[in-house]
């Protein structure tokens, strides 16, 4: 909402004098003749209202005979403020090389799982059973980037394959993946859908590993 306020010409107020409705309601307020885009003016503050809305109060809102809304709303907010972002990234996007702005956008638009996490640069998961389904969680947590074959393989071994295994799991993924001159691989869309496919069966078992805890 900052940004957006020094688009529209105006000075951000400091510290807690900032008001992020405030500044929503000033925003849409301002004339036709001020020239701001829709986008600017109306549909990024009414999503960024909703957001800062739910992260800010519905915590304290639930009933205690209620279903737990947390996991809901965290994933509704984290959906939004992807959207969000990936909207400031096609409005700003002149100037900017095409592709560039198009691989931001889909980083940021895609799904998020807590199944795997960084660490100092080094890239850990729970998806799959076998070093091929491993290397494709890791490749998906990256997605659209590309990493370097030989990087894979140790991202692999840290996973405890052996050497051999992990080099031999990088090339079973040719028909998942690109690669481009360097060695360098991205996800292609097989690769994704089949994550995606990981992923959801992975949160099926965690549902049911929770259900037998209580």
């Amino acid at each position: 909402m900052k940004a957006l306020w020094v688009h529209a010409g105006e000075v951000v107020p400091k510290g807690k004098d900032f008001s992020v409705g405030v500044t929503v309601d000033k925003l849409q307020q301002k004339p036709a003749a001020a020239g701001i885009p829709d986008t600017i003016k109306l549909t990024i503050p009414r999503a960024s209202r909703f957001a800062y809305e739910i992260a800010s109060n519905r915590g304290a809102r639930h009933d205690a005979d209620e279903i737990d809304a947390n996991e809901m709303d965290a994933s509704t907010v984290v959906t939004v403020c992807s959207w969000i972002l990936s909207e400031m990234v096609r409005f700003s996007q002149k100037g900017l090389d095409l592709a560039e702005a198009k691989a931001i956008v889909e980083g940021l638009m895609r799904r998020k799982f807590p199944f795997t996490e960084e660490i100092d640069g080094r890239i850990y998961t729970e998806i799959g059973d076998s070093a091929p389904e491993v290397a494709l969680g890791i490749l998906f947590y990256i997605y659209p980037k590309r990493m370097p074959e030989v990087e894979l393989v140790e991202s692999l071994k840290r996973h405890d394959y052996k050497d051999h295994n992990a080099s031999i799991a990088v090339q079973r993924l040719k028909p998942y993946v690109d690669t481009d001159a360097a060695g360098n691989v991205r996800l292609r869309n097989p690769g994704v859908r089949k994550t995606e496919r990981l992923i959801s069966e992975a949160s099926r078992r965690n549902a049911k590993k929770k259900a037998k805890k209580r």
